[in-house]
Parts: C-alpha cells; structure tokens; sequence
C-alpha cells in the first residue's frame, strides 16, 4: 500500500511519504502482524502492533507509527506524537523518515517551524538515496524556496533524483537545463559527478 499526502505548499515541494515499509523482520512479528494489517486496512490494529515494536526501538515500526499519527489513520490525529517517532525513526537513518522529518520542520506540523532544518533533513535523506528528497531540494533551488536561488544545484539535486528513480526528475532536469549557459550546465554536471565518488 503506497498513500502521498502533499503537505507543500501551491508548489508542491514536500511531500508527506506515508508508505508502509514491507521489510520482513523476522525478530519483530508484531511488525510483520501491523503491515499485514496495515494492507488490509485495519488501522487500529495496524497501530497497535507498530507501537510494539517501535517501542523496542524497530525503526521501520517508528516511521509508519509516526505515518499514522500524521493521517490519524487507527489513532487520533497527533502531529506532535507523528514527529517524536518520525525523529527516532530518522535518527536511526531510515530515508523515508528524514524526508517526512524534514517535511516536519518544513510546515511546522509538531515541532516549530525551522525551514533550516527541513533542508538539512532533505539533504541527509536524498544523500541515502531517497529520490523524492532530492526532488524536493531541486524545486527549492529551482525557485529560491528558503535557499538561494541556484540553477547549478537544482540541476545537480535534480540529477540525484533521477538516479534514484524520482518520476518527475527528467522534466525538471530538462527545464532546468534549458535556461543554464553552457557554464552552469557544466558546473552542475561536474558537481554531481563529484557527489556520486563521495
């Protein structure tokens, strides 16, 4: 089951991942037993068996806790509890969860509003390979959305995406490089060689 809840703004920017991760863990059947219902659509029972195992400190059960309290799927809607375990899921260095933190910080939904943070989340996610946070950090430098406005990085972030597979990467990219000069759109592919070896 795959759900995006658009928490951006006009624009789009930061997207609200709510997947449930379907890594079979097979020390924590009481995360396996909240997918599985999860898939069904029992959000209750869902909720139940991921508070379990994010209790015992399971990352993939902390961020679709944090998921459900941010919908209010199987609980009541709580940005504030959504946030506490989308940090712990993301300080454990799950993806998904740095993009949703950043996202976090981003509105302010839980947690006061510090859009510093938000990139920086955006780029720790993006640099483990989440496409979508690379996609977000692009339109930001695309359109000087709280960072400077620089075509060379929204082409490089924009780049990253499309490696990681982000559906929309290739139009922005092409966007992008369709108002660079020849120098910035060298710029922009060296700085994203020089990411790739780092």
């Amino acid at each position: 089951m795959r759900r995006t809840n658009s928490i951006g703004t006009g624009i789009g920017i930061a997207v609200f991942v709510a997947g449930f991760a379907l890594t079979t863990v097979s020390a924590h059947g009481d995360y396996e037993d909240g997918v599985n219902a999860a898939l069904a659509g029992d959000f209750e029972t869902a909720f139940r068996e991921f508070s379990i195992a994010a209790e015992a400190g399971l990352h993939l059960a902390q961020y679709n806790l944090g998921i459900l309290y941010f919908t209010g799927q199987g609980v009541e809607q709580d940005y504030e509890i959504a946030f506490r375990w989308t940090e712990a899921a993301a300080l454990q260095g799950h993806p998904g969860a740095q993009l949703n933190l950043g996202s976090l910080y981003y509105f302010g939904n839980g947690v006061r509003q510090d859009r510093d943070k938000a990139v920086e989340w955006y780029a720790t996610s993006a640099r483990a390979g989440n496409g979508a946070a690379a996609y977000t950090l692009a339109a930001m430098h695309r359109d000087g959305d709280h960072v400077d406005r620089d075509p060379v990085l929204a082409h490089a972030w924009a780049a990253w995406a499309a490696r990681y597979d982000h559906p929309e990467a290739g139009a922005m990219i092409e966007e992008i490089a369709s108002r660079m000069t020849p120098e910035q759109l060298g710029e922009a592919r060296r700085t994203f060689a020089r990411w790739q070896i780092e």
